[in-house]
C-alpha cells in the first residue's frame, strides 16, 4: 500500500518523496553552485507536487556528479554555503531532507557524506559512506559506523549510500539498531539495475523494514545514471517503482506500524529476531552464539577469503588513481 503514491496520507503515517535528480558534470565552484540551486528548486517543486510530503530524499552525487573529481575548490564542509542552503530550504518548506555532499577530509581523500536535515533546518544525522564503490570511487571509507535517527513523527531511520546496500550486513546493522526505514541514495548506472532491485527487496524482507532508494538520472554527456527510484515494503514487495527520467519525483506513504507489527508478532520469517535465537523451539531462548567465521575473523583483524591470494584488483590504479599511501583511521576507535 503506497497511499496512491503518497497522495493519500493517514494520520499515523508519513509520506516520503524521492527525486531522481539530473546528473551534472561539476568541475568548478560555479557548476557546484548551479547544482545546489537546482536541488533547492526541486525541494520546492516536491512540496508543490506532493503537499503531504514529510521528507524528501536526493541521490548520492546530487550536487557533485560522477566525475570523481577531488579538487579542493568543489569539496564541501558541514558549515559551508551548500549545506546552509539545504538547511534554509528545509526550514522554508517545512520539510525534512536527505542530501549528498563530497566533503573535505583532513585525514586525506574526501568523504562521501550523507546529511539528514529536519524541517527546522537542523542537521540531525550525518553519515560517511562505509563502502565506496571500488575501484571506481576514491573516497575515504566511512569511520563513524551506521547510525539510526528519529525522522518525521519519530519513525526510526538509517541512511546508507549506494554500494553499501550490496552488503547485507549494512541493512542488518541498521535494523538491529531499530531502523524501521532504510534510506539508500545512489549514483548507480544502468548495468546495476537488476542488482539494485534484488538488494532493495532483500534488505527489506530479511529485516522486516521499508527500504527507500533513489539514484541519479539522465546523462552529463559522459556518464548515464539509471533513476530507478524504489519503495519496498517489509515483505519485500515493491510499492512504488520509478523510471529513468531525470528530475522525476515519486512518493509513497510509509506506515511504521506495519514494521512494528511484523517484528513483534511474526514467528515464521521473523529473521531479525531469529538470527540471535537459533532453534528456539528446541532449546530454551534459542542459540545465541556466533558460529560465523567471517564475523570472528573481521573483529580480530584477520579477514582472509578463500580466494584472497588470487584477487587481482586491490587498488584504484585500473581506474586512474595512484596507489594510496595513507592508513585508515577509525573515529569509533579514537573515542574508546
Amino acid at each position: 500500500m503506497s497511499g496512491l503514491g503518497g497522495l493519500n496520507k493517514t494520520p499515523d503515517s508519513i509520506v516520503i518523496s524521492v527525486v531522481q535528480s539530473q546528473l551534472f558534470d561539476v568541475a568548478t565552484p560555479t557548476h557546484l553552485s548551479q547544482a545546489v540551486q537546482h536541488v533547492v528548486a526541486l525541494v520546492e517543486r516536491t512540496k508543490r507536487a506532493y503537499h503531504a510530503t514529510d521528507m524528501v530524499i536526493f541521490p548520492e552525487y546530487c550536487i557533485h556528479g560522477l566525475s570523481m573529481r577531488t579538487n579542493s575548490d568543489i569539496m564541501c564542509t558541514l558549515d559551508g554555503p551548500e549545506v546552509a542552503q539545504f538547511k534554509a530550504v528545509c526550514r522554508a518548506q517545512n520539510i525534512w531532507g536527505c542530501f549528498s555532499i563530497m566533503e573535505k577530509n583532513d585525514l586525506g581523500a574526501p568523504w562521501n557524506s550523507g546529511l539528514i536535515i529536519n524541517n527546522a533546518g537542523e542537521l540531525v544525522n550525518y553519515y560517511r559512506k562505509m563502502h565506496p564503490w571500488i575501484p571506481v570511487e576514491p573516497w575515504y571509507p566511512g569511520n563513524r559506523g551506521i547510525s539510526v535517527f528519529e525522522g518525521p513523527k519519530g519513525v526510526k531511520m538509517s541512511l546508507i549510500i549506494c554500494h553499501d546496500g550490496m552488503f547485507p550486513e549494512m541493512a542488518r546493522e541498521a535494523a538491529y539498531q531499530g531502523a524501521e526505514v532504510l534510506l539508500r541514495t545512489a549514483g548507480y548506472t544502468p548495468p546495476i539495475k537488476q542488482s539494485w532491485e534484488l538488494t532493495n527487496r532483500t534488505n527489506a524482507f530479511t529485516n522486516l523494514m521499508y527500504t527507500v532508494s533513489v539514484a541519479l538520472a539522465g546523462t552529463d554527456g559522459t556518464f548515464k545514471s539509471m533513476g530507478e527510484a524504489m519503495f519496498c515494503g517489509p515483505e519485500g514487495d515493491i510499492l512504488v517503482r520509478g523510471n529513468n527520467s531525470a528530475d522525476e519525483i515519486f512518493a509513497c506513504e510509509i506506515r511504521a506500524d506495519e514494521v512494528r507489527r511484523r517484528r513483534m508478532h511474526w514467528g515464521v520469517e521473523n529473521n531479525l529476531y531469529q538470527f540471535g535465537h537459533r532453534g528456539y523451539v528446541a532449546v530454551k531462548g534459542g542459540a545465541s552464539d556466533c558460529p560465523y567465521t567471517y564475523m570472528k575473523d573481521l573483529v580480530a583483524g584477520k579477514w582472509v577469503t578463500a580466494e584472497d591470494a588470487e584477487v587481482t584488483v586491490k587498488d584504484g590504479t585500473s581506474c586512474g588513481f595512484e596507489p594510496p599511501g595513507q592508513t585508515f583511521v577509525n573515529e569509533l576507535d579514537e573515542k574508546k
